[in-house]
């Protein structure tokens, strides 16, 4: 599956795409919207730093409450660095900013797995008061361990995950952190961590204000719900997603067995690899007690060896 629609929605307001620059369009109020900026296509004549120059001159960015950056003209071939040294320069004008996206890009721009990232910490650090911060596409992505005060929402949407970069949030002190989501995806598109470097979030010393965590998309999947279901972490939350990835019922035998998931508001496993057995004991469990359980399947796939091995896929890779 690739990702075929962009973000309707950021810090609780509707996505606007800043209008181009020969198009006429009425502006909505500055604090009213998430404003997309964007690239329309590869070859636009406006490059994005010209665009975000504009939009600094035709709103008045004091207001401004939440940026999704869209495509940028070489998202195949570099990582948006400029673009996050501009931000980082227009912190006096964006003093309201509390949310940003980087990589608003769907399949048909730019497969997950091809984006360029780079380090975004700077935007962490450079807006300390940022309560939301998500980046989509692990190739090059870095994210040093750091502290931040204000930060509730982090979420990094990948095909492929590195390492290092799950082992810096994983390090970090983000004490105010409410809903974790990270997308680990698949060793094909340079996943390379294991269960144990989920530990120090698994553990949850970190973040004690931790209530919603999703690890998903991972080809891993089983051993992290067998690590979820001891994991100190769970007691606190309100949701858990281990959603998209290649789950069976070797981890959903193994979250049956650790702590009690009762006190969930939502269990969310959507597309897996669950057999129907499995499927109703998950629903006989904890639906009674008012959990809502996600157990759709979507279209989970998988392929047979002639040996009988089987395959299964991450819901989004490329």
């Amino acid at each position: 599956m690739t990702i075929g629609s962009h973000l309707e929605e950021l810090y609780g307001l509707p996505a606007f795409t800043f209008p181009g620059r020969d198009e006429s369009t009425e502006l909505p109020d500055p604090d009213a919207v998430a404003w997309s900026i964007g690239a329309r296509t590869y070859d636009d004549e406006e490059g994005w730093a010209e665009t975000f120059d504009r939009f600094c001159s035709d709103v008045d960015t004091t207001r401004v409450r939440a940026l999704i950056v869209g495509l940028w003209e070489d998202a195949y071939d570099s990582g948006p660095t400029e673009i996050i040294e501009a931000l980082v320069a227009a912190r006096d004008r964006l003093p309201a900013l509390r949310a940003v996206f980087l990589g608003n890009i769907v399949g048909e721009e730019c497969e997950i797995s091809w984006i360029n990232q780079t380090d975004v910490t700077p935007l962490l650090t450079g807006f300390p008061a940022l309560e939301e911060f998500g980046v989509r596409g692990g190739q090059g992505l870095e994210f040093p361990a750091l502290r931040h005060d204000a930060l509730r929402k982090l979420v990094v949407e990948t095909g492929g995950l590195p390492v290092a970069v799950v082992r810096g949030i994983a390090a970090s002190e983000l004490p105010a952190l409410e809903h974790l989501d990270l997308w680990l995806g698949t060793s094909w598109y340079g996943a390379d961590s294991e269960v144990t470097d989920l530990e120090p979030i698994l553990s949850g010393a970190r973040l004690p204000r931790l209530r919603h965590l999703a690890l998903r998309n991972s080809e891993i999947q089983d051993e992290i719900a067998a690590a979820v279901a001891s994991a100190p972490v769970v007691a606190r939350l309100d949701v858990l997603d281990l959603s998209m990835g290649t789950l069976g019922d070797d981890g959903a035998t193994a979250l049956l067995g650790g702590q009690p998931l009762t006190h969930l508001k939502k269990l969310d496993l959507h597309y897996n690899y669950l057999s129907e057995p499995l499927r109703q004991r998950m629903r006989e469990t904890l639906e009674p007690a008012g959990v809502e359980v996600d157990l759709d399947q979507d279209d989970a796939d998988w392929d047979e060896d002639d040996d009988g091995t089987v395959h299964r896929y991450v819901s989004v890779g490329e």
